[in-house]
């Protein structure tokens, strides 16, 4: 009997959270740590913006900074991952982050915080959840059964998507009670809720397999991972289109802070408000996911997810004060609904279509490729909004958007109604998987 079942029996009655602790513990866990992570997000650029002045382009190094750790480290991190345990990696990341989120405030009182500092953090932050996101995607699988991933990734997509919804509508608010530096106690907090849910995990993984290290393993490991998302036709094109989304993604995210401010003159409160509102797209795109999935199959619904719906986010550079501020929520709430949707189509396919043993650097592969794009999509928006303007910068970003859906319409999802649980028999696939294994 596996972990999964043995936390599980009979019919499953009730849902994943009622009837499985572990899964409910790691939900926990992690809808804290997105919605600290969404009060950040509002409350460094805002803190950047009013205590020290900060331009449009050094406000886009925040969220750079936070996600370049992907480009410097998320390839070893993957190998890593497959060598050891991974709940106590978790564990790790999540105490190191509540030091540094909790001293952001403590350098404030002592007269220390500098935009350096601020800049530090988040690389520093960035690093941990590589570790964290790493072994989190691959710990997953190893307490559910294949049949209880996809509710299990849309009942993490949807609570995260929710939780981002209320840290990034009470950001702005925090900023207003707590001050923006202080408002970082909250993420603070979040961590150590985090680290209270995963000591109470009672899962113990099975011991990875001692292999041999010789001089240059870790390499041919971290190679290993880049190889099988470059074969598969299905990992590469998946991959691919993350990674431009991404840029264009995260290139208006960017700087819409400063749009808002500066360009639309909103309060910070008002703000925070307009983000969550279109961010709570994220708990409708995980509620449809699988339905829509279900009824017209996964590599369409994928198409309906990456392609055609992400169209709408060129409503968003059409908002001004007043009425306007609709443009703005609309756009949002269907990016928002789509990016989640697709997520969950994505992860619940790589889970059962890669094999277990390679599924961290496979992860770290795939991280690597498409969250490395974000920090260049951060200096791009950066860039654009320096150069061009914010609202001519946004109308470019947001085009991106749609437009990366275009790698799905020339890759193997078009055609196909649904995503594949496993390569075919006697496929490249199967033999890279093999000699990855050291046996053929």
């Amino acid at each position: 009997m596996s972990a999964a079942e043995s936390s599980v029996s009979g019919a499953r009655p009730g849902g994943l959270l009622r009837r499985h602790r572990d899964f409910r513990l790691l939900w926990g866990g992690e809808v804290a740590g997105k919605f600290g992570a969404a009060v950040t997000g509002v409350v460094m650029p805002l803190a950047a913006v009013s205590l020290m002045d900060a331009s449009t382009f050094a406000v886009s190094l925040l969220s750079a900074a936070t996600w370049l750790p992907w480009l410097v480290v998320g390839l070893p991190v993957g190998a890593w991952v497959d060598r050891l345990p991974r709940r106590p990696i978790m564990l790790a990341s999540a105490t190191v982050s509540l030091g540094l989120f909790l001293s952001i405030p403590l350098t404030h009182r002592a007269g220390l915080l500098t935009f350096g500092w601020l800049l530090a953090v988040s690389l520093l932050a960035g690093v941990a959840a590589v570790f964290f996101q790493t072994a989190y995607t691959v710990f997953l699988p190893s307490i559910l059964d294949p049949e209880d991933l996809q509710e299990g990734n849309a009942a993490l997509h949807g609570s995260a998507s929710a939780a981002m919804i209320a840290g990034q509508g009470g950001g702005g608010l925090v900023v207003q009670l707590m001050g923006a530096v202080n408002g970082l106690l909250i993420n603070a907090a979040t961590f150590a809720v985090s680290l209270i849910c995963l000591l109470g995990i009672r899962h113990r993984e099975r011991p990875a397999a001692k292999e041999p290290r010789t001089p240059g393993a870790l390499a041919r490991e971290v190679g290993q991972g880049l190889v099988l998302v470059a074969r598969d036709p299905w990992f590469r094109a998946l991959t691919l289109y993350s990674a431009a989304s991404n840029v264009a993604l995260m290139g208006y995210q960017s700087i819409v802070v400063v749009f808002l401010v500066k360009d639309i003159q909103l309060a910070s409160g008002v703000v925070g408000a307009l983000i969550a509102v279109s961010n709570a797209g994220g708990i409708i795109g995980a509620l449809i996911s699988r339905k829509v999935a279900d009824r017209i199959g996964t590599a369409r619904a994928l198409l309906v997810f990456g392609l055609w719906q992400p169209m709408l986010a060129l409503l968003i550079p059409l908002t001004f004060a007043g009425p306007g501020l609709l443009f703005y929520a609309v756009g949002g709430f269907c990016v928002s609904a789509a990016v989640v949707a697709e997520n969950v189509i994505k992860s619940g396919f790589q889970q059962r279509y890669c094999p277990p043993e390679l599924l961290g650097r496979l992860s770290a592969s795939s991280y690597f490729l498409s969250y490395g794009a974000l920090p260049l999509g951060a200096l791009l928006g950066g860039v654009l909004g320096t150069t061009l303007g914010v609202r001519p910068a946004i109308w470019l970003l947001t085009a991106g958007v749609p437009l990366a859906g275009l790698i799905l319409l020339a890759s193997p999802v078009r055609g196909r109604r649904d995503l594949p649980v496993a390569p075919p028999a006697g496929a490249d696939r199967c033999d890279l998987g093999t000699s990855l294994n050291g046996t053929g």
